[in-house]
């Protein structure tokens, strides 16, 4: 099976990829020739998955899925919750975007926090929705070098690690999107059999 992956994020295509792989030949925006700036204008993690994947089903006609993730940090009412991307300003400046977030943090003792990734599938005309989450805390200083986003600041609970220290192949079976995406894979199977 085929399905379009209806995001611009590399690093998304690439962990989504990995998770997929055997199961399901993910298709990039650039591989159906799209390289529209997709909308993400909702105020829901739900509501801007479905409409990225409505965006490409309507003016592509693929099949396809979308994400949207959120870090919801509880001491900050849930935010950045769906501005995550965009939480100092609309250039998706990761480092800057952490830096917003630690700061805000100074003076917060309670740091728990979550990932959540929400997945919209349209296939044969019909939406799907999947969710992931995994519980955590932010840290108070950056570690490590690899993942992306909020990776350096967040350690998942029953781990001491960071995302950003653990590694692609760690993160990429305990996070959020991996989550998310093995109920996509699980259904798609079903759908398979």
């Amino acid at each position: 099976m085929k399905l379009v992956f209806a995001t611009n994020n590399q690093h998304k295509l690439d962990e989504v990829r990995k998770i997929t792989t055997g199961c399901t030949e993910i298709v990039s925006l650039s591989d159906i020739n799209c390289h529209d700036d997709i909308p993400e204008t909702a105020d829901t993690l739900e509501g801007n998955a479905l409409q990225k994947a409505r965006y490409i089903k309507e003016n592509f006609g693929y099949d396809c899925f979308s994400d949207d993730t959120g870090l919801e940090v509880e001491a900050l009412d849930n935010a950045p919750g769906v501005y995550s991307a965009r939480y100092a300003g609309p250039e998706h400046d990761s480092e800057a975007n952490m830096n917003k977030l630690l700061y805000e943090m100074e003076r917060k003792e309670n740091r728990k926090a979550r990932f959540r990734t929400v997945i919209a599938l349209i296939l044969d005309g019909k939406e799907y929705l999947f969710e992931g989450i995994i519980n955590g805390t932010i840290i108070k200083d950056k570690r490590g070098g690899t993942g992306f986003g909020y990776d350096p600041i967040f350690v998942p609970d029953t781990h001491t690690q960071t995302f950003a220290e653990m590694g692609n192949d760690i993160k990429n079976n305990i996070s959020h999107r991996a989550l998310a995406v093995n109920k996509l894979v699980s259904f798609l199977s079903k759908i398979a059999e």
